[in-house]
């Protein structure tokens, strides 16, 4: 089930995750979440790694993992392994991979208001 504005979904496993990847950044992060012009939420990630040889699928999924506090093991990309748009299953408790990813979000919508005050 999709939360309305939320680029994620809980399945019987855990989250599948809606990411816009940019690749070739000067950090790896999550950077919150975006609307595309079709109006479909995604959350926007960084990897420092080149689009090249599934080496920023890797840097995402390893970013993920740390993020979230689960192993490499439990996430799957399941869609979009050449394109900047991809689809991510995350294993795990639903309810706190969710209540995680709200924390994330949150902090960096206060990082980008902070960033715009000056």
């Amino acid at each position: 089930m999709r939360d309305r504005g939320r680029p994620w979904q809980t399945d019987a496993g855990g989250l599948v995750l809606s990411v816009r990847l940019t690749p070739k950044g000067v950090r790896d992060a999550i950077e919150g979440i975006a609307q595309l012009a079709d109006g479909t939420s995604v959350l926007k990630a960084r990897v420092r790694a080149l689009p090249s040889a599934g080496e920023a699928n890797a840097a995402l999924i390893k970013l993920i993992a740390g993020t979230l506090g689960v192993s490499q093991r439990d996430i799957c990309l399941v869609a979009g392994s050449a394109a900047r748009l991809k689809r991510v299953q995350v294993a795990g408790n639903a309810a706190a991979l969710a209540a995680a990813l709200e924390e994330i979000c949150a902090r960096s919508a206060i990082r980008t208001v902070d960033a715009g005050q000056t």
